[in-house]
């Protein structure tokens, strides 16, 4: 039962982190598809940090045939939860979310803003 309050609340937490992001960007009038982009690619390092960590304080009680069981758990829950934390939130999002809006060109502007020309020499 306390590994899985423990692994609840961080699922809950790595959950949280990507949602907020995603919704302050998508205020933004950002298409949703290049929010889900940029979402991953700056969440995720938080996100795996957060397991990372857990997975460090569970393997130090691998070793305990008392809790050796709860050490398991929380290793395989941590990383299994992680991943689909980064897969299925954006996917869920897109089936239920999608503006239909493309992701705008390599060369366009990602948030609206207008291009900078270059200073004169």
């Amino acid at each position: 039962m306390i590994g899985f309050i423990a692994l609840a609340g961080i699922i809950v937490r790595n959950s949280i982190l990507l949602v907020d992001f995603i919704r302050q960007r998508q205020a933004e009038d950002v298409p949703l598809r290049q929010v889900l982009l940029e979402a991953g690619a700056i969440r995720f390092k938080p996100i795996l940090l957060t397991a990372l960590a857990a997975m460090i304080g569970a393997a130090v009680i691998l070793f305990d045939p008392i809790f050796q069981g709860l050490a398991v758990s929380l290793l395989f829950g941590l990383a299994s939860s992680t991943l689909l934390t980064v897969l299925v939130i954006p996917a869920v999002y897109i089936v239920l979310r999608d503006d239909h809006r493309p992701l705008p060109p390599d060369d366009a502007p990602a948030n609206g803003d207008m291009p900078v020309a270059p200073a004169p020499a």
